[in-house]
């Protein structure tokens, strides 16, 4: 581990559903004006997967958090150049040829079509994962051995146990 032990790892990364607008518009153009459609915005990483990715990696105490943000913009266009400006324009080596201004038009129309607000605006929704870990150490709390639990789950539920053990009759 490059952590000192119990160190914490933190990290943040776009989300799985980012910009899924952006992406339904630019799909939807493609296929209308080309007949055909390959990938225009970068993958990016499902929270499940995250998830995975920090318990593979042996962190402790591993958490995932998804945080939503939307935020509008006067017209397509200026999300696609504040992302290229960012450093965010894709990097698919799979994308195929550049987009033409017709399919990049369309495009543009469809978005409006179908995410536009009332106000002349679109909206642009990021979907931003929080990763955090920490670095295995003894003194951290440890899970207790299966089975050894004191308390009934169905009696803290207000069950009958069949219910809990699917034997109960519908």
């Amino acid at each position: 581990y490059a952590l000192k032990p119990d160190g914490l790892f933190l990290a943040a990364m776009p989300g799985g559903t980012a910009l899924f607008e952006l992406r339904e518009a630019l799909a939807r153009a493609e296929l209308e004006v080309r007949g055909g459609a390959g990938p225009r915005v970068s993958p990016f990483v499902d929270v499940r997967d995250a998830g995975m990715l920090l318990q593979r990696a042996g962190f402790a105490l591993p958490v995932v958090d998804i945080d939503t943000v939307t935020v509008t913009y006067e017209h397509p266009l200026k999300l696609m150049a504040e992302l290229r400006g960012m450093g965010e324009a894709s990097a698919l080596v799979q994308r195929g040829r550049a987009l033409d201004r017709t399919t990049l038009w369309r495009a543009c129309e469809i978005y409006r079509e179908l995410f536009g607000d009332g106000a002349n605006r679109v909206p642009a929704t990021f979907q931003l994962l929080t990763l955090c870990g920490w670095a295995p150490d003894p003194s951290q709390p440890q899970p207790i051995r299966r089975g050894s639990g004191r308390v009934n789950l169905a009696e803290a539920l207000g069950v009958p146990a069949e219910v809990l053990e699917g034997k109960a009759k519908r």
